[in-house]
Order: structure tokens, then sequence, then C-alpha cells
């Protein structure tokens, strides 16, 4: 693994980057240069397998930054990225990981280009593999989605595989195990998803609540969520009969989102008791920001009423990029709300989240 990742640190040429004024935030010229900037100091600071989830989410973001600006570096990188993986999934374990595959999101999209079988052949082979073996539960594993965050890591990639392949096997399969974690985390009261189960109100005396006895919803795992609704909804046929249910799930949760947004523009990563959290969570709030954007733009959520939101976002977003590139205040790995990251904390799939946004941000009509 090191040796891979030194070997594409090497492989990357930092290049300068001449901003445009950065008090206009909201210049194509800016947000572009600003993408540039961001994807090159992240290529060129590594950090973990390149399969892995976190950079399935990263390399998500470089995909839509190569979109958006067109510069053969990124898409350099992620073909570099698919070679060294050998177009295969990470395989950490039990076969019910759907982090395994996020990075199969970047591999379908390259392949969609190069029309290149082998791109996608060990994905599509994994992916049966899951939808075949029955899951073991275990614990407050209960079931194959028990974690929200996977909303973001394997849906998009099966929904994405079965319109590549015109094979609907995928879409079914990730109807039935979206509903399965939907009806297990989803708080039909506040519009957002428990992390997992252990965070789900049971009244058994076991509960887990706030300092403010509010409930516990965790930032980044709801960003997972509403970018991965953004990325399934991209893909799904206007007539697909599941359509309505991904689109009204993103609404709500826009709704409630939006309504929680601190004055900065940015989330806490406890999302219901911001004042025992302060400091704004940049990768929840990239994942937040993509999916307001992606929402105005693509007719679902009411500019009117959304724009304001997603400005301040992006406004908030941009200011924790330092002069080098570096998206600060990331929350590193984790699984619930904590204040344990600084304007110096980064991670990969906090610049991936940052890049979808600014993906989106630039497409709008102001």
């Amino acid at each position: 693994m090191k040796k891979n990742i030194l070997i594409l640190s090497a492989f990357l040429v930092i290049l300068g980057v001449s901003a445009s004024n950065p008090k206009d935030q909201f210049k194509p010229d800016y947000i572009k240069a600003q993408m540039i900037k961001t994807a090159r100091w992240q290529l060129n600071n590594p950090w973990h397998e390149l399969c892995d989830w976190t950079n399935g989410a990263f390399y998500s973001g470089l995909f839509a930054a190569w979109k958006t600006t067109n510069e053969k570096f990124m898409y350099d990188a992620m073909m570099y990225m698919g070679e060294i993986s050998r177009w295969s999934p990470c395989d950490t374990g039990p076969m019910d990981r759907a982090n395994d595959v996020a990075i199969g999101q970047t591999f379908i999209d390259l392949y969609r280009i190069e029309r290149n079988r082998d791109m996608i052949r060990p994905l599509t082979d994994t992916l049966k593999v899951f939808m075949s073996r029955p899951y073991s539960p275990k614990g407050h594993k209960v079931q194959t989605w028990w974690w929200c965050d996977a909303l973001f890591m394997e849906p998009p990639t099966l929904v994405k595989l079965g319109v590549t392949l015109n094979d609907d096997r995928f879409l079914k399969y990730n109807d039935l195990k979206y509903k399965e974690c939907y009806n297990l985390l989803y708080d039909k009261e506040e519009h957002l998803f428990a992390r997992d189960k252990m965070y789900v109100i049971k009244g058994d005396g076991k509960d887990r609540y706030e300092a403010n006895g509010e409930k516990v919803f965790w930032a980044r795992g709801n960003g997972w969520v509403v970018a991965g609704l953004a990325k399934i909804l991209t893909e799904l046929p206007s007539n697909y009969p599941e359509r309505p249910f991904y689109e009204k799930l993103l609404k709500e949760m826009c709704t409630k989102i939006a309504s929680i947004q601190q004055e900065d523009g940015l989330w806490r990563t406890s999302l219901l008791d911001p004042a025992s959290f302060p400091g704004g969570e940049v990768s929840g709030s990239g994942f937040f920001c993509y999916a307001l954007a992606w929402g105005i733009n693509n007719g679902l959520l009411d500019k009117k009423t959304f724009l304001p939101v997603v400005e301040k976002a992006w406004i908030g977003l941009d200011s924790n990029v330092n002069e080098k590139g570096r998206v600060g205040w990331v929350q590193p790995i984790g699984d619930y709300p904590v204040q344990n990251f600084n304007k110096n904390s980064w991670e990969v799939f906090g610049t991936g989240a940052y890049l979808l946004a600014g993906s989106e941000v630039i497409k709008l009509k102001r």
C-alpha cells in the first residue's frame, strides 16, 4: 500500500494556480481554480489504500471536478488509481461491506468513457457475490446495510452499474436493501438518519441523547446519505417506479438540513446540539452543500428557499481551504459527533465533499 501511495505521489506534478478574486467565490473561474488547487493538494498528499472507501469519496469528487474543469491531470490520476488497483474493489473481510465497493463509482464513470469491460468486471463479480450471499447479523449489525454511511458507499455503485449494463437486478437489490436501512435508521419525526441502531431511540433505558436532550444525529453520517441520494437520482430513469421514494427522501432531509444551518454557513458535527460542538465540520457540510445545490439544479428543491442556504454553505466551505489547497476542519474517521478536529484536520473524503459541492455550485443560476 505505502509503495503505491509513493508511486502515485511521485507521478503527480504540482503546478501553480492563479485564483480569481477570492471575494467573489461564485465566479466560475474562481470555483474551477479552487477545485484544481484542492485536487492537486490532495493528490500530492495521498492517504489510505487507493481502493479504500475514503478514497471512494475522494475520487467521486475528483471525477466531478474533472467534468467541471477538464483538467488532464485529474483524469490521468483516476486512470492511474484504477490501474494500480487492478480495477478491483477493496476486500476488508466479511462480504457484506458496502465500503469495499465505494471506489466502484469511479470505475464505472471511467468505463463509460473508455469502454474497456475489464474496468468493471471485478466490480461486477463482487456485487453479484454480495447480492447472492446471505448476511449473518451480529450484535447491532442486524442487516446488510446497518450503518447510514453505507447509503453513500454501495447504492450509487449498484445503480450506476445497473443503468450501465441495463440490468435492473442491481437496481432492485438496491431498492430492497435501501428500504431495510431506511426502516431501521430513519427518524420520521426529525427527517434524519441515526448513524446505526445504537443511536435509534428504543425506549429501553439505554437510549443516547445529546447534552441538550436532543437525539444524536451525526452530520457526516447524514451527509453521506443525502450525497448518495443525489448520486442515485442522477442515474435513475425518470420513470423508474421507486424514483419517487428517493425524491421524497431527498426533499425531506434537505428541508430539515437547511433549517439547522449555522450562521457561518456550516453544520456542526452534532446536528441537533450545535452548542456542544463549536466549529463547522467541513466534510458533512460539503456533502450537504452538494446535495442541496444538486436539488436546486435538478428542479427538486425550490430555488428561492434553498439558494441562500447553498450560498452560505459554499462561502463557509471555501473559507476552510488554505492557500496551499488543503481542506481543513474535517472530522477524522469516526461514527458519532465528537470535537476532535480543528483548522489543520483533513481527510481525503473532506476534499471529495468539497469537490462535489463545487461541481454543483458552479452550475447554479444566481
